[in-house]
């Protein structure tokens, strides 16, 4: 059976830290399954509406082998964050390719992956210090950060983000469509 990759969505997502890692699944004929907490739509920031796939308790983990998370307008703020943690705990295994971008890298160290991992995030300072969560020694300037299977951009990053996971997963496509 062919793996899938998990794209979690909450309200306010970022589509355009999306728009080049789904192109490039989309080459490399990698399918994705999106995830929301139940069947109703979820609005982005910029206006589009995506009705999820599966919500996170439909989801059959067996068939997953990466999560893509995106950022939103305010991370800090999601309603039932801790359904998005469980989730995130329950889909991700040693193997799984994670790749997180913008504020989403705050769900993956609220739920435990960043430990001892070097990241970045699109927060601030005083947001990352606030939340509690991150290892300030780890943290990087760096615009996308890889560090064994989890991948961390800023938001600014999507180009490259997109391209270090499409490398992740040894997929095939072509680079010369995202240049820089």
């Amino acid at each position: 059976m062919k793996k899938k990759t998990a794209v979690l969505l909450y309200p306010q997502f970022s589509e355009y830290e999306l728009s080049v890692a789904l192109s490039i699944l989309m080459q490399g004929k990698k399918t994705i399954v999106t995830i929301g907490l139940n069947n109703q739509p979820i609005i982005g920031e910029s206006g589009l509406s995506v009705v999820p796939d599966k919500t996170v308790d439909e989801v059959n983990f067996d068939e997953l082998d990466s999560l893509l998370l995106t950022g939103c307008m305010d991370i800090l703020a999601l309603e039932n964050h801790e359904k998005y943690i469980n989730f995130i705990r329950d889909v991700v295994t040693d193997e799984t390719i994670i790749a997180s971008i913008s504020s989403s890298p705050y769900l993956l160290a609220k739920a435990g992956y960043l430990k001892e991992k070097k990241y970045t995030v699109g927060m601030t300072p005083e947001n990352r210090e606030e939340s509690g969560v991150f290892e300030r020694e780890n943290y990087s300037d760096e615009l996308v950060v890889k560090d064994g299977n989890v991948i961390t951009a800023r938001g600014r990053g999507f180009i490259r983000f997109g391209i270090y996971f499409g490398n992740a997963l040894n997929l095939d496509f072509d680079e010369d469509w995202f240049k820089e």
